[in-house]
């Protein structure tokens, strides 16, 4: 009989406990092998995405576009009007935009904190048929305090949207299409927060600064 077969299955687990006590380090090299592996599939997996989705990232004839449309890089953003890091890295996309005029701004609308930022998103994406998206989005991200409909609805007034209108072009399935392809991009790139940046080959989760969103734009026109 071998020495497994004369073991309880109690003494193992003190035998395991006490190796484990003894050799912290054996536990934490497992535990960083393991995230390593994790991070590895991770990327790798984001990678198959950036390929297989590159068109509707980059050109989803349903996403609003900033910036020149034109532009020879393009960055995707997926944000939530109810996000304060978005709101802190919008005068650091701007920035970008205003020093870099070769810069196309893909607008990904992702509401993932409240019904409001729901609402929020639609009325956004509603402008369009007004030709009001760039004044709405900019309105919204400047708001203070919490983004709810009521307020939101405000906001549409101020800038002169027709808000009846609005609230009508709030319901089309365009809009339905457009968060529901947003929630699918971000889950399938491993994204878990907002605001999320795709550069090229490059995901950027969080808050960036101008800085470095200028030198993974210019990365990504290198390699084009």
């Amino acid at each position: 009989m071998s020495l497994a077969q004369d073991l309880s299955d109690d003494r193992i687990k003190a035998l395991i406990a006490e190796t484990m006590r003894e050799n912290p380090e054996l536990v934490l090299e497992a535990l960083q092998a393991l995230e390593a592996r994790q991070a590895d599939a991770q990327a790798a997996a984001a990678a198959a995405v950036l390929t297989s989705e590159r068109t509707l990232l980059d050109r989803d004839p349903n996403a609003p576009v900033l910036g020149n449309p034109d532009g020879d890089v393009t960055v995707v953003e997926f944000f939530d009007y109810n996000c304060p890091y978005c709101k802190r890295a919008m005068p650091e996309v701007d920035a970008l935009l205003a020093e870099d005029g070769n810069v196309r701004l893909v607008m990904r609308e992702w509401p993932i904190l409240s019904e409001g930022s729901a609402f929020a998103a639609r009325a956004a994406l509603a402008a369009r048929k007004q030709g009001k998206y760039p004044e709405m989005h900019n309105a919204l991200m400047e708001m203070r305090g919490k983004v709810e409909a009521d307020t939101v609805l405000r906001v549409a007034g101020e800038i002169g949207l027709d808000v009846e209108k609005l609230k009508a072009d709030m319901q089309s399935p365009e809009i339905d299409e457009h968060i529901a392809t947003s929630m699918r991009l971000a889950e399938a790139l491993g994204f878990n927060g907002t605001p999320s940046f795709v550069v090229g080959d490059q995901l950027i989760p969080g808050f960036v600064e101008k800085a470095q969103l200028a030198e993974v734009v210019s990365a990504a026109r290198a390699v084009e």
